[in-house]
């Protein structure tokens, strides 16, 4: 038996041993008919779907450049954004975590953990450094380990 895992994970930084969490972790996905650099060049891209800035962000080099591309508000964003990026998130998860399978064994390794994106940066995905925050990718990161775990 190696170490107790914590009851609590902490995770933002793609370094470190739950790195790959983070959207920016280099590993690709297929989604859409196509390859994705990182979880997050899809998900940015995905505020564009159907549109030229779609392709545009998915060629980023880096996933910080896909990130300030999709936080641009000079391009249009779907309108029906707020409605699906839960659903969009976490589609790119279930791509990343079941395409990469020492991925999969790093999450569901978890165990009952909570999971934390942390990070005074962003108070929705992440807890906004203090706890306020929502949390949605720790959540979503969770709803999925179960997923997995009962597929198993």
């Amino acid at each position: 038996m190696g170490e107790p895992v914590p009851t609590v994970i902490e995770f933002y930084s793609t370094t470190g041993e739950y790195g790959c969490f983070s959207n920016f972790s280099r590993h690709s996905i297929h989604l859409k008919g196509k390859r994705w650099a990182t979880t997050e060049h899809y998900f940015q891209a995905q505020k564009f779907a159907g549109t030229a800035h779609e392709e545009a962000v998915r060629m980023c080099k880096r996933p910080s450049d896909a990130a300030n591309m999709g936080r641009s508000r000079k391009l249009p964003l779907r309108r029906d954004w707020e409605s699906v990026k839960d659903q969009i998130m976490l589609d790119a998860l279930r791509a990343k975590f079941t395409q990469h399978d020492d991925l999969k064994a790093i999450l569901l390794g978890t165990g009952d953990a909570k999971l934390v994106e942390h990070t005074a940066n962003d108070s929705y995905w992440a807890d906004g450094g203090d706890g306020s925050g929502k949390n949605r990718l720790g959540q979503l990161l969770m709803r999925l380990r179960e997923e997995l775990r009962s597929a198993e």
